[in-house]
C-alpha cells in the first residue's frame, strides 16, 4: 500500500465568511485590526467574540461606539444530526443588534442563519455559512464592502418614496395642510 492509501480522510471545516461595510471605514479605519488576508482556524469550543476591548474580543472594531464586547458566535452541532451551525448573542447592553429582521437585546441570543445581514449602530454584516464535517475545529474569513450590504438601509434615510401625480402636488402637502386631497376633473385645471 502506498502512503496516500494509509494517509487519513481529510475533514472540510465549516468556514464563517463575514463581510463588514460601515459608511466611515474609508476615514475611521475601524477594520484595521481585522485580518482580511487569510482564513483563521479556530477551535470549536472557542467563541468567537467581536467589540473594541482587545483583552476579551478576538475581532477588534476600533470604534468608541462599539461595546466593550458587541457580539459572540458560538459554533455548535445541530441536536439530533450532523450539522453544525453559529448561535450569535449580543452581549451590548446599550445597542441592539439585529439578524435579518430579528432584533437581539442584551443577553438574547438566537440561531445564525446560513446566510443573513447583522447590522448594530452603522455596521452592517453580511455572514454566509460554508458547511463542513469537522467536529474539532471552524474557521472564520473576512471581507470589506465597499458598499452598503443592505440597500434598504439606505432607502430610510431619504425623503419618503412617493409617486407625486401630475399636477406636482405631493399627498403629503396636504396632510401637512391638515387637509385631505380631493379630487378634481382634468378639465377644471
Amino acid at each position: 500500500m502506498s502512503s496516500f492509501e494509509e494517509a487519513e480522510t481529510e475533514e472540510t471545516v465549516t468556514c464563517l465568511h463575514l463581510t463588514f461595510y460601515h459608511p466611515c471605514q474609508g476615514e475611521k479605519m475601524m477594520f484595521r485590526c481585522l485580518n482580511f488576508c487569510q482564513r483563521e482556524q479556530l477551535r470549536a469550543d472557542e467563541v468567537a467574540k467581536f467589540g473594541r476591548d482587545s483583552n476579551v474580543c478576538r475581532y477588534n472594531l476600533m470604534d468608541t461606539r462599539v461595546s466593550r464586547i458587541q457580539f459572540s458566535l458560538q459554533f455548535y452541532r445541530k441536536l439530533h444530526t450532523s450539522e453544525y451551525g453559529f448561535e450569535i448573542k449580543n452581549l451590548s447592553k446599550k445597542t441592539k443588534l439585529t439578524v435579518n429582521q430579528t432584533e437581539l437585546g442584551y443577553l438574547n441570543k438566537t440561531d445564525l442563519p446560513w446566510k443573513c445581514i447583522i447590522c448594530f449602530g452603522d455596521y452592517q454584516i453580511l455572514a454566509e455559512i460554508q458547511g463542513g464535517e469537522s467536529m474539532d475545529y471552524f474557521e472564520t474569513h473576512l471581507h470589506l464592502a465597499e458598499a452598503p450590504i443592505l440597500q434598504e438601509r439606505c432607502l430610510q434615510c431619504l425623503p419618503s418614496l412617493q409617486p407625486i401625480p401630475e399636477n406636482g402636488i405631493s399627498p403629503s402637502f396636504f396632510l401637512s395642510q391638515g387637509k385631505s386631497p380631493t379630487e378634481i376633473d382634468e378639465n377644471e385645471l
